[in-house]
């Protein structure tokens, strides 16, 4: 079939191009545009019990979601809150904001003390907007512009929508950084390993038609579906970086071919019948990995999936098509324009078993079980940190410090009790009318209970609202509402009380991310209310334990569905049962590895100072699933490049230590070339701002780095040879020779591609 595609490519080639560059065109106007359609959130999962809590007492209570704290400091040492100038000035400041429409209330520290800071020389205002989602932040531009400069303050608007809001213009700045830093530096690794710019810069132009177009299709996808802001960076990775990569193969096999005297017209149709295969069954490696992400419940991972499915399909298809119908016009002026770099030289052919890749890997199978356990040893000790991982969700910590919303989260964090703004909230349903005398005695009851809980601070409800008062008191006052004249309970009693429904505050003694606010959490889920009573459990520390407990419940259905799937394709390829568990395993040790350097570096802080950020003290509960489905997909892309040339020399001789020795000198060079592309591509990544983004490009430039070095060049080899023949055992098959020798090779003589490599 790929035989067929190369001679297609050949009859073709004019058109293909054309067609191709037809769709460039045609995508050019939109791709620009794809991040206005994308969506800065998607970190909740809709059947998660604290999305469901919200969602039931925005139905009952009519409670606005989405609110602004604008946060004023005094500019003058001598003024504090309690100076009459203080809230003065926060009312003129807000006076443009209280008449207008899309605000739904404005809580004051006038009101509610607890929003003043422990020096009391600031103090924060809630916001309460009648917009949710993604509308919310549209409205802060004309909301910034309402709040007025006052003589005496300065302040900060932070807040949910403005979190977001900074995700997507942050997103927006990485991916524009990593950009521009990437493709020259892809060009200049191109350059390093070609010695030839005609040969660099078709790479470039295959990695480049792939984003384009993906970006383009991204747009359009993003007007019928709700799509994360983290799409584009993965698509600008993954298009990039395995767009070049393919072509590098590609490109490397068609010269290969052509110093061995065939045509142009053979030279690319032997080039697609091997490295063309080799690609597409990677390929279907990366897509298999990233798939895995489309079947989790947050949307911000399905997003991601999706797009990077998408443009790895698109740098398979460029790599098969489009790249060989311009080698099929260039020909041998693949070679034009050499470049002369001093302290290079390069060498056109190599000598066969003379290489550095064939004396390594005589090496390593010399002394197989001397190699194997030191290396695996490395690899595991690399994953080890792992076991003392501490995941949470993403907050505004992941932001860089400069940007608005991470300012307001600091100056809260540092000035106020932050326990007070990330209260616990409890969504409770009774039979019948809460206000009813029986259900009162049974909420009462209930808060007793939980304000027993050692770990809670105080409990805000209809039922604890003053300590003075008794059971029969409240039963009293409830029953009868008109009798309610403290403005503190009446207003608690109108908000947080409707029909059936009631709201409940727990706040805790500890911090929102404190392992402690989160056992109180599901402390609270756990305990049953009462007869009668139901109770659905929201707030932060609910919130971030159902964002990981939705992520790691999803993920080992992802990871066997990944693991499943690949088997069968690396069977299909390699005929071989051992082959493909092998390539697994192996596949997961340098994650494994990766994950490790996650806690070393962002939960504990190592070279936190270097890399620009400041220490999380977690790990973004997200981070090693993407990792993993990015991982996988991108290190069988080695795997499958260095086992193809293995398993062609092992058809065509039988001999399993030769064909390793003889299938790592071809493909070591230019495997080792294609991760230093997949490196610079992805430590451009690693300079993004954004936490998550960043996590992810220090990730894959490590894991890469292990991949193509201790895996490729030490590990492979040597499970290869002490596995020795069952590397290639078949038990469906009598034949264990699969011979289905490419055009222009011999099973008894010398191959046409000994000298280089495609893979």
């Amino acid at each position: 079939m790929f035989a067929l595609l190369g001679r297609i490519s050949i009859r073709y080639r004019w058109l293909i191009v054309a067609l191709w560059g037809v769709a460039v065109l045609a995508a050019l106007p939109f791709a620009p545009f794809a991040s206005q359609v994308l969506h800065s959130g998607g970190f909740t999962s809709p059947d998660a019990e604290s999305q469901q809590a919200i969602n039931l007492l925005i139905d009952k209570l009519k409670l606005k979601d989405t609110a602004v704290q604008i946060i004023y400091e005094s500019k003058q040492k001598d003024l504090s809150v309690d100076d009459p100038r203080f809230p003065a000035e926060v009312e003129q400041s807000l006076s443009r904001l209280r008449n207008w429409s899309e605000v739904a209330g404005i809580a004051t520290f006038v009101e509610n003390p607890r929003q003043v800071s422990k020096d009391r020389h600031a103090a924060y205002v809630t916001v309460q907007l009648n917009a949710s989602g993604d509308e919310a932040p549209k409205l802060l531009p004309e909301l910034a512009r309402r709040v007025q400069a006052v003589p005496d303050l300065e302040y900060h608007i932070g807040g949910s929508p403005v979190f977001y809001e900074d995700i997507q213009l942050v997103s927006e700045n990485d991916l524009r950084r990593a950009e521009l830093l990437a493709f020259p530096f892809a060009i200049v690794a191109l350059l390093l390993v070609f010695h030839s710019v005609v040969a660099a810069v078709l790479p470039a132009i295959v990695g480049g038609c792939a984003v384009v177009i993906a970006l383009a299709l991204v747009y359009g996808a993003g007007q019928v579906t709700d799509l994360s802001i983290f799409v584009l960076n993965i698509t600008t990775l993954f298009g990039l970086g395995l767009g070049v990569d393919y072509s590098l193969f590609i490109v490397s096999r068609f010269r290969e071919e052509l110093t061995q005297g065939h045509s142009v017209a053979e030279a690319v149709e032997i080039t697609v019948a091997t490295a063309g295969r080799a690609v597409a069954f990677s390929g279907l490696t990366v897509s298999i990995g990233l798939l895995g992400l489309v079947f989790f419940r947050i949307n911000m991972l399905r997003s991601v999936g999706m797009g990077g499915m998408l443009v790895v399909i698109l740098a398979v298809l460029a790599a098969v098509t489009l790249l060989p119908a311009m080698l099929a016009i260039v020909g041998p002026r693949i070679n034009a324009l050499p470049v002369r770099i001093p302290f290079l030289r390069r060498r056109e052919t190599e000598v066969l078993h003379e290489g550095f890749w064939y004396r390594l890997s005589h090496f390593v199978m010399r002394y197989p079980v001397r190699v194997f356990l030191p290396v695996l040893l490395v690899l595991i000790g690399l994953g080890v940190p792992f076991l003392w991982v501490r995941f949470s969700a993403p907050d505004a910590s992941i932001l860089p410090a400069q940007v608005p919303s991470r300012q307001a989260y600091d100056l809260l964090a540092k000035r106020f009790d932050m326990r007070e703004t990330t209260p616990i909230i409890l969504a409770v349903q009774t039979q019948g009318n809460a206000m009813t005398p029986e259900n009162i005695r049974k909420l009462y009851a209930y808060v007793q209970r939980i304000e027993a809980d050692p770990r809670v601070k105080r409990v805000d409800s209809i039922v604890s609202a003053d300590p003075r008062f008794t059971l029969d008191q409240y039963e009293l006052l409830y029953t009868h509402p008109e009798l309610i004249a403290d403005p503190y309970i009446g207003a608690l009693f109108h908000s947080t009380v409707s029909g059936d429904t009631l709201m409940i505050s727990v706040v805790s003694k500890y911090e929102m991310s404190d392992p402690r606010s989160q056992e109180l959490a599901l402390t609270i889920r756990n305990t049953p209310p009462g007869d009668g009573i139901k109770v659905l459990v929201d707030g932060g520390s609910a919130a971030n334990v159902d964002y990981v407990d939705s992520l790691y419940s999803d993920f080992p259905i992802a990871v066997l569905l990944v693991f499943g799937i690949t088997f069968v394709v690396l069977f299909l390829l390699f005929r071989s049962i051992v082959l493909p568990l092998k390539a697994i395993l192996m596949n997961t040790l340098s994650i494994l590895a990766s994950y490790g350097a996650l806690v070393v570096i962002f939960q504990e802080g190592f070279l936190h100072q270097v890399l620009g950020f400041a220490p999380l003290g977690f790990v973004e509960a997200s981070s090693p699933i993407l990792l993993f489905c990015a991982l996988f997909g991108l290190s069988m892309d080695y795997e499958v490049f260095l086992l193809s040339r293995i398993q062609e020399e092992y058809w065509r001789t039988g001999d399993n230590t030769a064909s390793v020795a003889v299938g790592l000198e071809r493909s070591g060079r230019i495997i080792t070339s294609a991760a230093v592309i997949v490196i610079v591509v992805s430590a451009c990544f690693a300079t993004a701002d954004m936490i998550l983004v960043k996590a992810l490009g220090i990730g894959m430039t490590l894991a890469v780095i292990l991949d193509a070095t201790l895996v490729r060049g030490l590990l492979v080899p040597s499970t290869m040879r002490l596995l020795g023949d069952w590397n290639w055992w078949n038990p469906f098959s009598r034949n264990r020779h699969h011979p289905p020798v490419p055009h222009g090779e011999s099973r008894t003589g010398t191959t046409s591609t000994v000298g280089g490599s495609n893979e």
